[in-house]
């Protein structure tokens, strides 16, 4: 076999039908084009609704939950023993919320090579007054610059900087909806009151925004040690742990141990958001879905082109076999056009495909939803372009070889003499 002279022939009936031929590249270029640029949008897509959520969660949430007591004091009562007791409208235990031990847990926890870190809150109640409006609200005290490092505090940051407030003992991030509602900006003061009665004013040194709107009309946020003093309570007085793990698969199983070794209540990330990861897996199970199916078109197309061509060579296939090219021959030099087809239409296919996303990627998308978000989102990963030009050259292939082999089995005589 001259693989010289066979590409040559195969080169020269692309040539000689050069729009069958653009238009065989042109269906692989378009359907891996389309199939980059829908897949690395949506998955763009997809991320950012889950960094919207996810970023904000921790891994493991702890806390101490209120709940009424398992043993009721009846049953303490050696009469009613053996008897069904019914108690209606039980109460739960006095208890307080702060966790037992906060400080030495998280020392325990960031120990561990599994955690990435461990950080303490306070969350209270309170009132959020400015002038004769009063709006109820929820503060959070927290390790500013840890938030920022671990849960991507910085990102939903609006208006002034984390710093901030991490140098000002009195100053408070509001909620963009609660700044809007009572029409403060930075650098204004705003009182909070407890509810116990006290009033504290606090300094307005940023304004963040979730993206969740609810959230952010009546949350905010203010130093651990800020949020203890207007509480009255000591420093080591915590009210829940928030863990980031380095495996986020650790989640279920870490939580179980942390609930059952401390008494506390330990909800991992999976539990907490578990209709959100279904539509996650939904959203995801239909973009690739709808992407293979365009691969799948796409190979249709270039078969259906390639089969074409087999019938309107049929007198060269018969006079390369009477000039003494064997069947293996024919159908090399027909799977070659399949191949250079592929090649050609799939690296035209990446380019289109890469140039489509970057235009998307630089449309602006600004939503009050989410602040951070400037353009739509896509998502660039090289797998994507290699799975594109794989199956470009193994479409490409399968579509050749049946109308190759087809030539490779056609009787030059039969031909010949139905001219």
């Amino acid at each position: 076999m001259n693989t010289n002279l066979l590409l040559g022939i195969a080169k020269a009936h692309l040539l000689t039908k050069i729009k069958q031929t653009l238009i065989a590249a042109l269906g692989v270029t378009f359907g891996i084009g389309s199939y980059i640029t829908l897949v690395s949008f949506m998955t763009g897509l997809n991320e950012m609704l889950d960094s919207l959520i996810l970023n904000q969660t921790p891994h493991i949430h702890v806390y101490n939950e209120i709940e009424p007591s398992e043993s009721q004091p009846i049953a303490n009562y050696s009469d009613f023993e053996n008897s069904m007791n019914v108690v209606k409208s039980i109460k739960p235990k006095f208890s307080q919320t702060k966790i037992h031990n906060a400080l030495p847990l998280i020392d325990k926890l960031n120990a561990d090579k599994r955690v990435r870190g461990a950080l303490p809150q306070l969350n209270i109640q309170l009132f959020y007054i400015s002038g004769s409006i009063e709006l109820v609200g929820n503060l959070k005290g927290i390790d500013i610059m840890k938030e920022v490092d671990l849960f991507n505090f910085g990102d939903y940051i609006i208006e002034g900087a984390a710093k901030d407030l991490e140098n000002t003992n009195s100053g408070i991030f509001l909620g963009s909806g609660v700044a809007e509602k009572m029409s403060l900006k930075v650098g204004d003061r705003i009182q909070v009151s407890t509810v116990k009665g006290g009033v504290f004013p606090l300094k307005i040194v940023g304004i963040f925004q979730s993206g969740v709107a609810d959230l952010d009309d009546i949350q905010s946020y203010a130093n651990l040690s800020t949020v203890q003093r207007i509480s009255g309570v000591p420093n080591n007085y915590i009210t829940d742990i928030n863990v980031k793990l380095y495996d986020i698969e650790n989640a279920p199983s870490m939580a179980k141990s942390i609930a059952y070794q401390n008494k506390l209540k330990a909800v991992d990330i999976a539990t907490a958001n578990a209709q959100f990861e279904t539509g996650t897996t939904i959203r995801n199970l239909i973009t690739y879905a709808v992407s293979v199916t365009l691969l799948i078109v796409a190979g249709f197309g270039i078969y259906n082109i390639l089969n074409m061509l087999i019938y309107e060579k049929m007198n060269d296939i018969a006079i390369l076999k009477a000039t003494g090219f064997s069947g293996k021959d024919v159908q090399f030099i027909f799977l070659s056009q399949a191949m250079i087809i592929g090649i050609i239409g799939g690296l035209l296919g990446l380019l289109v495909g890469f140039l489509l996303s970057s235009l998307i990627d630089g449309i602006p998308f600004e939503t009050e939803a989410l602040p951070t978000i400037k353009t739509y989102p896509v998502n660039f990963d090289v797998w994507y372009y290699i799975i594109g030009i794989s199956f470009a050259l193994v479409s490409t292939f399968f579509a050749g070889y049946l109308p190759s082999l087809k030539a490779r089995r056609i009787d030059p005589v039969e031909i010949i003499r139905g001219q």
